[in-house]
């Protein structure tokens, strides 16, 4: 018997331990989350913002190796060499072996260009490297809120569905108890648990609709996908005071890629000067100190000589015309794509305004149809009720105050992500 207690409480203690760290592991696995603590999570730990970081990053190297080709370069040169020769005075072949030990420092003078537009090319990847790191963030930005405000779309279309299943199941109960006593048909009980049936369906949807919206928020943000999150604002209506006006011209100053499109023109500039250095001499100063002997290592007869070198290519099948003419036509390339650019990025503040505001507009529409929705249903119970009214009268009327509520829900989704919409298509930095 003592031992049958202890292995009970033994088995409660374990059971128990069990339990708290099932609480606990699900405790951690839940977060609470405003839209800025997500974007903030999402801009640390996104994928995209990590790559653009690492391009951002080589682009400085680049630009560190063009700045060094204008300096001193030095190399080392050590040489065994065994050969064999014909000797005039001996009459038979003369084997000899040489080590050499040169140091050769070279500084380029004069490459026509070449190296200074090399680094004016670099330079100017630096700065649309961090144009598009910026847009990136911007565009993480606008996938975290479009995900967010739609955990919060789902999580209200789920209320309203339970609502309706609800109201639904209410309504059933009165029919059957009409029914019992005698004062409906069968037809209406039918009817009524089919549309209960229907609604319950559309819950399973809205419910599995939440748990994708939460499960592709997760993975924008860099969160485990079974992380539970918990939302802590709502959807509502926040007026945004701008003009279309205003907005395309903000956009024109200050979007990123646009900015960036501006600067591959005068990157493509560089790129022709690159080409046009090849019609151009060259001049290298030179200096240089060897070690010679017949024995390991080569430390003996020591030698130096300093000078300048000049090369011209006269001619060159044409390459360097067929370079310049290439680095041309990308200039024109750039340019044309630069004009593209600019022409999207105002259809793109175009669009996002005007779906901001019709979806403004639709969500007064759509809030006097749930009022009146509301009402309606109201109205139809009570006169069912009565007897003066019918089953088709209730579940019409809930059928349409469902739609009014999901057309208001969509609304105000709509405004949400519509100004985030308009603060991307407008370049809005990320802070």
């Amino acid at each position: 018997m003592i031992k049958y207690n202890f292995n009970k409480q033994l088995t409660a203690m374990v059971l128990g331990a069990l339990l708290s760290f099932a609480s606990a592991t699900a405790f951690a696995n839940a977060v609470d989350l405003t839209l800025e603590e997500s974007i903030n999570l999402a801009l640390n730990n996104n994928q995209s913002i990590k790559i653009s970081s690492a391009a951002k990053e080589g682009t400085k190297w680049d630009l560190a190796a063009a700045k060094g080709a204008k300096n001193f370069s030095i190399d080392l040169t050590h040489k065994d060499g065994r050969s064999e020769t014909y000797s005039s005075t001996k009459y038979k072949l003369v084997t000899s072996t040489a080590f050499t030990n040169t140091v050769a420092a070279t500084l380029p003078v004069y490459t026509g260009g070449k190296l200074e537009s090399t680094i004016n090319k670099a330079k100017i990847n630096t700065e649309v490297s961090d144009l598009t790191l910026e847009n990136t963030k911007q565009q993480v930005k606008l996938d975290v809120t479009t995900d967010y405000f739609n955990i919060l779309q789902c999580a209200d279309v789920v209320k309203v569905s339970e609502e309706s299943v609800n109201s639904l199941k209410g309504h059933l109960q009165n029919v059957q108890a009409q029914y019992a006593v005698g004062t409906v048909a069968k037809s209406d009980v039918l009817r009524s648990e089919v549309e209960v049936a229907d609604a319950e369906q559309t819950l399973i949807a809205a419910k599995n609709s939440y748990d994708l919206a939460v499960a592709t928020f997760n993975n924008v943000v860099g969160l485990s996908l079974d992380t539970t999150v918990n939302i802590k604002d709502e959807l509502k209506y926040e007026k945004y005071e701008v003009s279309l006006p205003d907005s395309i011209d903000y956009a024109l100053a200050n979007r990123p890629d646009g900015i960036a499109a501006q600067k591959s023109i005068d990157m493509a500039k560089e790129g022709v000067n690159i080409a046009k250095s090849g019609q151009k001499p060259q001049v290298n100063f030179s200096a240089s100190k060897s070690f010679a002997d017949d024995k390991f290592a080569g430390t003996d007869n020591n030698g130096w000589a300093v000078g300048l070198t000049t090369t011209w290519d006269v001619f060159d099948g044409n390459v360097t015309k067929a370079s310049i003419k290439s680095s041309e036509a990308a200039l024109l390339k750039t340019v044309e794509t630069a004009k593209q650019t600019k022409d999207s990025i105002q259809l793109e503040v175009r669009k996002a305004y005007l779906n901001m505001t019709k979806a403004e507009k639709q969500i007064q529409t759509s809030k006097v149809a749930v009022d009146k929705a509301q009402e309606d249903f109201k109205i139809a119970q009570v006169r069912y009720s009565a007897g003066v009214g019918t089953n088709i009268d209730v579940i019409d009327a809930q059928v349409s105050l469902t739609t009014a509520q999901n057309n208001y829900i969509a609304a105000l989704y709509d405004y949400n992500t519509g100004k985030a919409n308009l603060d991307k298509a407008m370049g809005i930095a990320v802070e």
